[in-house]
């Protein structure tokens, strides 16, 4: 059995998501932009716990600045955003604690290779039993034969991996994707849909933006279109809409 088909049927140790109860993220008539400017529509919508709220649009529509006011890189222009029934803060400790994300951005450890990085966080999320959690995710992520190497020598989609594996190998609540179909080839993104709604059935609440059809036709429960006028579609009219463009 290939190291990917092992990792697939050995289950998943580690504590994966948190469910929490009530609404995980609110969205009311939020105005997301730069320099006091809109870049879309207004956005109202819920994500819940065991759900997956996919946002879809044009490249350069809005997707990537309201993903990253939902994890409260950016502030909003107007309108309410809140998490876990409290307005969302970056600087807030049980906000970081229970959110964990995956941007357009590789941030490394020029030092640390990719098995003491994805050590650091699992011990510092204080993950049980986390060379185990590593191992695991190593193998399920294709990256084991390069376990030992800095992230410098690694390849894109080998960073992205290594990405993905730091935001899955720790507890949280609410898991924040931007794109993270980049770099990775249709074998591990269909492992990626799996992973994802893995998380969602456990209790975590995702919000994944995304180009890939299929992959938001495998995950998601509903989903945004973001444009000068936001639209709720179902998961098939939106991943035609992308399929069509």
């Amino acid at each position: 059995m290939s190291t990917m088909g092992a990792a697939a049927n050995r289950g998943r140790p580690g504590p994966g998501a948190v469910p929490v109860s009530g609404a995980v993220l609110e969205m009311a008539e939020l105005s997301v932009g730069y320099g006091g400017s809109a870049v879309c529509g207004n956005v109202t919508a819920s994500l819940f716990p065991g759900s997956v709220l996919g946002v879809v649009g044009l490249n350069g529509a809005g997707k990537s600045t309201v993903a990253r006011t939902a994890g409260g890189q950016l502030l909003p222009l107007s309108g309410e955003i809140r998490a876990f029934g409290l307005p969302v803060n970056e600087d807030s400790l049980p906000f970081r604690r229970r959110t964990a994300a995956v941007f357009d951005e590789d941030v490394f450890f020029p030092a640390l290779s990719a098995r003491e990085h994805l050590l650091l966080v699992a011990r510092g999320h204080g993950v049980s039993a986390p060379e185990d959690a590593v191992n695991h995710e190593l193998d399920f992520f294709a990256l084991q034969e390069r376990a030992d190497a800095v992230p410098d020598v690694l390849s894109s989609g080998q960073r992205r991996r290594l990405l993905m594996a730091a935001a899955f190998i720790r507890p949280s609540s609410l898991l924040l994707l931007d794109e993270p179909e980049q770099r990775l080839d249709p074998v591990m993104r269909d492992r990626l849909g799996s992973r994802i709604r893995e998380f969602a059935g456990a209790g975590g609440a995702v919000f994944l933006v995304t180009h890939d059809p299929g992959l938001l036709r495998r995950t998601a429960d509903h989903c945004l279109l973001i444009a000068e006028q936001v639209q709720e579609l179902t998961p098939e009219r939106a991943a035609s809409d992308i399929s069509g463009r």
